[in-house]
């Protein structure tokens, strides 16, 4: 790796994506102290922003607000980092290190990361392409949304992912109507275990969603407008609906890797220092199948946390400095009056022990496995999940222990610090 790092000063380090993992990688080769060109490019015009609020605060009653930006408006001045705002990458040219962009423009490149990300996944059932149904990954996905929930009377989420349940939870605080249709027996079953998915679906059907499980998709019927009038599920219920929103999931953006020969396998195959097969060219974020010991082999994980810490361990692997990605995942999702927060990946094999009352709202499910704490889920309890974060996989209390009247788990954690 000793010559890698004098490559890439001769030729710098472009960027291909600039979401958080993109960001954050050209932030830290500067903060570490790298001085070769430093070339962001990203397909989405204007600013990078931050994502996450599109489905929570910035569909909520009230006036709009303004994107959050990743960095201050200084930023990419005061750090010397060339952002190509508004261009899409075209192609790799690994024999040249070079990256063509769709304006005609090449990037020599010393290293290139991609943080291509995702792309939302469509749904493939008559009338699926009908106005009114809504995707959301980008800020004008959002604007398109919100001002259709401005006059949405009934509303239908197909997939109760976090997404789709952040959105129902959204139009529900605006009045409409909302009703979501999910394929699997639970909400967020990908995600959660079942104490947690269950106490959600609970819980949204206290705010007036109705949640139909075991019902998917069918198809989507037009009104005398041509737009969207109403979905049909799975079950062959017809469900009005003047605008529909889909949350089924997204599908890794891995085309300018798989067409420069790079290995392909739900998302870009990386080391656990995030190289391709290529020592010259990284993946991070989104678009990254990575080894984990966390979720015990590859796996691939769209978070703002896994975005930012391999964009991290990205920049230090450019700079030479050898070492494994293995930070603790986590996640979190907003829903109405809701806080999940989760630390860790949870597995169906797990044992799960319950701290705390699901009944009063504020509750933690311990996963372990192997012996091991691998996963806490945590309902409006975000002192279990700072504390979570800091064990998950380094120490555990017994699950007896857990389980024994007045134990806490921030205490537990505080003590265990030192040792761990």
């Amino acid at each position: 790796m000793g010559g890698a790092a004098g490559a890439g000063a001769d030729a710098g380090v472009v960027v291909v994506g600039g979401g958080q993992a993109g960001t954050q990688v050209a932030d830290s080769l500067r903060a570490a102290g790298y001085a070769g060109p430093v070339t962001l490019v990203a397909e989405e015009a204007g600013t990078p922003y931050q994502r996450p609020p599109l489905s929570k605060d910035h569909l909520r009653p009230g006036p709009e607000p303004e994107p959050l930006p990743l960095r201050g408006p200084a930023f990419f001045t005061d750090r010397r980092i060339a952002l190509r705002a508004g261009v899409r990458a075209e192609a790799i040219d690994r024999g040249r290190r070079a990256l063509r962009l769709a304006d005609g423009t090449e990037l020599a490149y010393g290293h290139l990361v991609l943080a291509t990300g995702a792309a939302n996944r469509s749904l493939r059932c008559p009338g699926a392409e009908l106005p009114g149904i809504h995707g959301l990954r980008t800020l004008p996905d959002a604007g398109a949304l919100r001002r259709g929930l401005d006059a949405a009377r009934e509303v239908v989420v197909v997939g109760a992912g976090f997404i789709g349940l952040e959105v129902a939870a959204a139009a529900r605080a605006r009045g409409a109507a909302v009703t979501v249709l999910e394929f699997a027996p639970r909400p967020m079953a990908r995600a959660l275990t079942p104490v947690t998915g269950e106490w959600f679906a609970a819980a949204h059907g206290r705010l007036g969603v109705e949640l139909r499980l075991n019902e998917g998709i069918a198809s989507f019927d037009a009104g005398p407008d041509g737009r969207v009038a109403a979905a049909v599920s799975t079950a062959g219920r017809r469900y009005p609906a003047d605008l529909v929103v889909v949350g089924v999931g997204v599908d890794p953006d891995t085309a300018l890797a798989s067409a420069a020969g790079l290995a392909v396998d739900n998302g870009i195959v990386v080391d656990a220092a995030l190289r391709t097969a290529d020592p010259r060219i990284l993946a991070v974020g989104d678009c990254a199948n990575f080894p984990s010991a966390h979720a015990g082999g590859r796996v691939r994980l769209e978070s703002v946390q896994n975005a930012t810490d391999q964009g991290r361990r990205a920049a230090l692997t450019i700079l030479g400095e050898a070492g494994a990605y293995d930070d603790v995942p986590w996640f979190w999702s907003v829903q109405g009056p809701h806080r999940l927060q989760i630390a860790g990946l949870s597995a169906a094999s797990d044992r799960t022990v319950v701290v705390g009352d699901p009944a009063s709202g504020r509750f933690s499910v311990l996963c372990y496995r192997d012996g091991l704490l691998a996963a806490v889920e945590s309902v409006n309890r975000p002192s279990d999940h700072a504390a979570a974060r800091r064990i998950v996989g380094a120490a555990a209390p017994d699950p007896e222990e857990a389980l024994a009247p007045g134990f806490d788990l921030k205490t537990y954690a505080r003590a265990a610090a030192p040792a761990g």
